[in-house]
């Protein structure tokens, strides 16, 4: 076992926690959903100070693990997107293309897994009922409140299982 792999993980979101999408929640507010132009959008998000602030800050401590929702389709943009903010290196868990559902049991089945086998520090994730979901299995969590939150945005996380 390495040093690296003694370290506790310190696990972060993208959207909304890292990365502002309030620039292409337009997509979200048409009907039908344009998820094409959503993701599209991603690689120019702004990064968000304060979730990139504690991924730096954690990095110290702790080896960096990026839980998202956002589909595998969107790997490659979401990597470049990372790089291109100076954020640590990690590895990056995203949904199945055809995967639909609710963040809350993605992202928690994700989390159980990881902690089979190392400590998980803290969850920093936007989501309330991800963040209720990871609090009432055990895991220390830390609610991203530094963006406005997005009704439209909380329906594809948990009833479209979109993100």
């Amino acid at each position: 076992m390495t040093d690296s792999d003694k370290r506790p993980l310190a696990v972060f979101d993208l959207d909304n926690t890292l990365a502002d999408t309030a620039h292409r929640q337009r997509f979200l507010e048409r009907r039908p959903r344009d998820w094409d132009g959503f993701f599209a959008a991603a690689p120019d998000d702004p990064p968000i100070p304060e979730g990139v602030a504690l991924v730096l800050e954690s990095a110290e401590d702790c080896e960096i693990v990026y839980l998202t929702g956002r589909p595998e389709r969107c790997r490659r943009d979401t990597l470049a997107w990372l790089t291109a903010q100076g954020l640590p290196e990690g590895r990056v868990h995203m949904r199945r293309n055809d995967d639909r559902r609710p963040a809350r049991r993605t992202k928690l089945e994700i989390l159980k897994r990881l902690a089979r086998t190392r400590e998980i520090r803290v969850l920093v994730d936007d989501d309330e009922l991800v963040c209720e979901d990871a609090r009432q299995a055990g895991f220390t969590v830390v609610r991203a409140h530094w963006t406005a939150p997005s009704a439209e945005l909380e329906v594809a996380q948990e009833r479209e299982g979109r993100t």
